[in-house]
């Protein structure tokens, strides 16, 4: 089996391919990336080199650079924009956005109906509306530390398909979802119809916020990787937002932990009864404050010299609570993730000690 990882160099598609060629040597990779994302360079020598697979320099944009892609068997995209902010940041158009995130999109379905291949879209949980999140009634609860997180209030009115356990499949992504998650529902829409129309797999999986060691850290995706990274180099942080105290709360994914499930999701026959969507992530018992990042930083670097000031501008799109319920992958798939939310923060503490100067390279 032949397998294009678009996206190839960046945190996510680089940590897919490394995880494939340890458990699934006996697959053929290619990739493609635009190397448009600062750090994605110092991952080349080791998608080519290391793991020997073939790397395509182009951009999914552009339809004469998917048309010198090898033909392959299965695509799964990790090419995005990712950031919620992009299009109103000032870094990023909106046109820039929807270019990468849904032109790119149907390029690759395209190239899919040509090649009678399998797609394979990593989505987001912020293709959920914000409305009914943002609305949450919360309080703060403290863990064994004495440090605060948001918790939706139990004897609230949920919206439907949200649970104190989390945002399931069911929850509404009826906008506002943000520019970028927009493009995300987007994609989803054309590629479940796309297969549907031209007979080829496609699989859909919502994924939480990503996080581990090589992450390009920046403050509005890599978070986990950014504060972690930040502290070890003694740079000044912020909270922002939700009272300026830390208790907003994400839940982390290591995206090495996908690869069962994407080796399962290409092994499904085309017809099914298995859910095309379904929610990726480290869940409830994966999540954390930023307050309790912070302790955990603390703990790794005592003698860090980050001031942490506080901020209580509310900023667009912003949510205090992300957790996403994945209930129907572990029926569907028996999947869960395997990787602790304790166990990502200190793989990412062990590159920063050996990459010092990884933060500086990957936010310039």
């Amino acid at each position: 089996m032949k397998v294009l990882i678009t996206g190839i160099c960046g945190f996510v598609g680089s940590s897919i391919a490394r995880e494939i060629r340890r458990a699934f040597p006996e697959w053929e990779l290619a990739g493609i990336d635009n190397f448009s994302r600062a750090g994605s360079r110092l991952n080349q020598p080791v998608i080519e080199g290391e793991l020997g697979i073939q790397l395509v320099t182009g951009d999914i944009r552009f339809e004469k650079d998917i048309d010198a892609l090898p033909k392959c068997d299965w695509v799964i995209d990790a090419a995005a924009i990712p950031s919620v902010l992009a299009g109103v940041d000032g870094k990023t158009t909106s046109r820039e956005l929807i270019e990468h995130n849904l032109y790119g999109t149907i390029n690759l379905l395209e190239y899919c109906k040509r090649n009678e291949a399998g797609f394979i879209l990593l989505s987001t949980s912020r293709v959920y509306s914000i409305m009914g999140l943002a609305g949450l009634e919360m309080e703060i609860e403290k863990d064994d530390n004495g440090v605060g997180r948001f918790a939706p209030t139990q004897t609230q009115r949920f919206p439907y398909g949200i649970s104190p356990r989390g945002v399931s499949e069911e929850y509404t992504t009826a906008p506002p979802v943000s520019l970028y998650g927009s493009t995300k529902v987007a994609s989803e829409h054309l590629a479940l119809e796309y297969g549907e129309t031209y007979g080829f797999p496609v699989w859909i999986n919502r994924c939480g916020v990503m996080a581990g060691a090589g992450q390009f850290g920046h403050p509005a995706q890599g978070i986990f990787a950014y504060w972690i990274h930040s502290f070890r180099e003694g740079r000044p942080l912020k909270y922002i937002g939700f009272g300026g105290n830390g208790h907003q709360v994400r839940d982390c994914l290591h995206p090495a932990d996908l690869v069962r499930l994407l080796e399962l999701q290409t092994r499904e026959p085309a017809q099914t009864d298995k859910s095309r969507i379904v929610n990726t992530a480290g869940g409830l018992e994966n999540s954390m404050s930023l307050a309790q990042l912070t302790n955990w930083c603390v703990k790794r670097y005592p003698d860090t010299r980050t001031v942490i000031t506080s901020d209580s501008t509310k900023r667009p799109f912003d949510i205090p609570w992300m957790v996403l319920e994945s209930t129907k992958v572990k029926c569907d798939w028996a999947w869960q993730p395997q990787t602790t939310i304790d166990s990502v923060c200190r793989e990412i503490a062990d590159w920063a000690d050996n990459n010092p100067n990884w933060l500086k390279l990957t936010i310039s």
